[in-house]
């Protein structure tokens, strides 16, 4: 007895996307990808779809389709990344002369206008001496309103209304200072030795009448503020 093989006319095909042998009868599909023809079966006929394949039935269809298509199609975002990242050409422009003076400014009503030339008051300013410094009197007043005694000033002010303050130097010493602040029925006198270091104010006399005050005592030549601090008078 002879043994006849049976051959089949089905060809032997593979899906181009799980690697699966086509069983008979089963109709598969075909698409285009990256310029090739791929044999898709029934089953991963939407997975090629969702990786941007097109169907070859569609792609005949086409006259304008590119020979190749990226996987996934970029968004309008992207697109507008991809612009913003290109470079703008722009016109050159002249290297900047630093040392260079700026251009002469345009008047509206007569023209260009000459650039303005330093004025006589600026060179006596720039010619100015050097401020002096503080006098005996000024340092006095700054070691006073450093210290405790502007706050008796000002509580005593409050009952008694503004003083007569008096700033001057000891008969006996021009680096010693004599401050006055007296009321008809009150006074006080400190001193500062404005040649020690550091200057100090201290309480040097009080009485209840301003007549056991000297003439000069009497005129006053600074004001008192509402918080006691003495300013010498201009």
């Amino acid at each position: 007895m002879t043994t006849r093989s049976i051959v089949t006319s089905h060809p032997d095909v593979a899906c181009d996307v799980c690697a699966r042998r086509l069983l008979r009868g089963e109709q598969p599909d075909y698409f285009i990808a990256d310029g090739r023809r791929r044999l898709v079966c029934e089953l991963c006929a939407p997975r090629a779809t969702h990786e941007g394949w097109l169907r070859e039935a569609e792609a005949a269809a086409d006259v304008s389709l590119p020979p190749s298509r990226p996987r996934r199609g970029r968004s309008l975002f992207d697109r507008l990344i991809q612009v913003a990242k290109q470079p703008t050409a722009s016109p050159e422009r002249p290297p900047r002369d630093r040392g260079a003076r700026r251009a002469t400014p345009y008047d509206l009503f007569g023209g260009s206008v000459a650039a303005a030339e330093p004025d006589g008051a600026d060179e006596a300013a720039a010619e100015q001496e050097p401020a002096m410094p503080p006098t005996y009197l000024e340092l006095a007043v700054v070691a006073f309103n450093a210290s405790e005694y502007p706050r008796r000033v000002a509580g005593v002010a409050r009952s008694l209304g503004e003083p007569v303050v008096s700033v001057r130097s000891a008969e006996h010493l021009e680096s010693v200072v004599r401050i006055v602040v007296a009321w008809e029925l009150s006074w006080y006198r400190y001193e500062v030795d404005v040649g020690e270091e550091p200057m100090v104010a201290e309480a040097a006399g009080q009485g209840t009448e301003i007549s056991e005050l000297g003439r000069d005592e009497r005129e006053g030549n600074a004001l008192a503020t509402p918080e006691g601090a003495i300013v010498l008078a201009q």
